[in-house]
């Protein structure tokens, strides 16, 4: 029946059966495999392979290969985590769940942007993850978020989850998510929830220790005691740094709405409803995370300005200040200036009191000038 409705199925299984081009394309640019060589096994990047009946996770160890015919079989799902899987054994992995090629290809290059694509039956999801690198004080060379990238293949009887990067881990999901067996009976769209959802709340934490980091900068801004004793450039080059750090974190939430919003508001994942209602959940979390980004974002820029501001002010404090006392030493200079040249007819010279009266009218002179220059906030 499927064949009658659908006449071009066949060239479509045979289309998604073909990720192996894909992954030539990657052999081809890499370097050279070591096949024929005697040397150690490479590392796997399958960190944990379970199969799931009815929201229970079956006991005993098997491949992949083996769990996907017994979660037919049983009506059940595999849930394969893969930690920056390579080349080769990804294409191994795809030809046994029929992943298209394109979504493989992307599985293994990291710093994929934020996505939700259709291929065939198949769901293929992109996320990027976002973790806070604690420090103690924020310096011009701090590490503030460390990004990843989560990636998901989720089909009838299968969900292939693909970490890059330490930003999220999600052994801690897979233990919460055991411990729900009525959510966990729900299917692979369960599991693509609960990964959205951590990732998500993590979102949402990063951005709220950002905002205590934009906070800290504001106040050594705005705080004569925060700017005493550090140079401006010390502290330009510390709120850039920051500015760095919250475009890369702006650079995995903003992305992410749209496929959030796709996946809860159209009809292109085939999940059930109560997912979905879930999945509406963390796109309330991220809409916030999203609002908090912003905000940092704009006072980000407020204080830089400001900062910047109080650099130009600082500047013309300086440059008044410098033409204040070069004043008074003009006075001294023009007054040593008339009397060095040394003419033949100038009384005060031959004057008893002309030396003590030069210095009284230099120190009259200049004394008013300071006056005058304090007086007018110059000095």
């Amino acid at each position: 029946m499927a064949d009658e409705q659908h006449p071009n199925s066949g060239a479509l299984q045979r289309a998604l059966s073909r990720p192996v081009r894909a992954m030539s394309r990657i052999l081809n640019n890499s370097a050279p495999l070591t096949d024929k060589s005697p040397s150690a096994p490479e590392r796997s990047a399958i960190v944990d392979c379970a199969l799931y009946i009815d929201g229970i996770r079956q006991p005993g160890e098997r491949n992949y290969t083996e769990a996907l015919h017994a979660a037919r079989r049983h009506r059940g799902f595999v849930w394969i985590g893969l930690k920056e899987p390579q080349a080769a054994e990804m294409a191994a992995i795809a030809e046994t769940f029929q992943l298209h090629e394109l979504a493989v290809e992307d599985a293994v290059l990291s710093r994929q942007r934020p996505k939700v694509e259709q291929y065939g039956e198949m769901i293929f999801l992109t996320m990027r993850t976002a973790r806070y690198v604690e420090h103690d004080e924020l310096t011009d060379t701090s590490e503030v978020v460390e990004t990843g990238d989560v990636l998901m293949f989720i089909g009838e009887h299968f969900i292939i989850t693909v970490r890059h990067g330490d930003a999220s881990r999600l052994a801690p999901v897979r233990s919460g998510l055991e411990r729900r067996q009525e959510v966990l009976a729900r299917g692979p769209w369960a599991v693509a929830y609960a990964v959205a959802d951590s990732v998500v709340d993590t979102l949402v934490d990063v951005a709220q220790n950002i905002e205590e980091d934009v906070a800290a900068v504001e106040d050594q801004v705005f705080s004569p005691q925060g700017n005493r004793g550090r140079r401006s450039a010390d502290r330009i080059q510390r709120i850039y740094q920051l500015k760095r750090e919250l475009m890369e974190f702006k650079r995995a939430v903003l992305p992410l709405q749209r496929p959030m919003n796709g996946l809860v508001t159209s009809n292109l994942a085939d999940m059930p409803d109560e997912i979905r209602r879930y999945f509406r959940d963390v796109a309330d979390n991220l809409a916030r995370a999203v609002e908090q980004t912003l905000y940092l974002d704009d006072v980000i820029n407020s204080v830089l300005a400001a900062r910047l501001a109080q650099v130009s002010v600082d500047q013309n404090n300086d440059m008044r200040k410098i033409a204040a006392w070069a004043a008074i030493a003009a006075v001294v200079t023009s007054i040593a200036g008339i009397y060095g040249m040394n003419f033949d007819y100038m009384p005060e010279t031959h004057w008893v009191f002309g030396y003590p009266g030069v210095m009284a009218l230099m120190l009259a002179g200049s004394g008013a000038l300071f006056w005058g220059f304090r007086r007018s906030g110059w000095l």
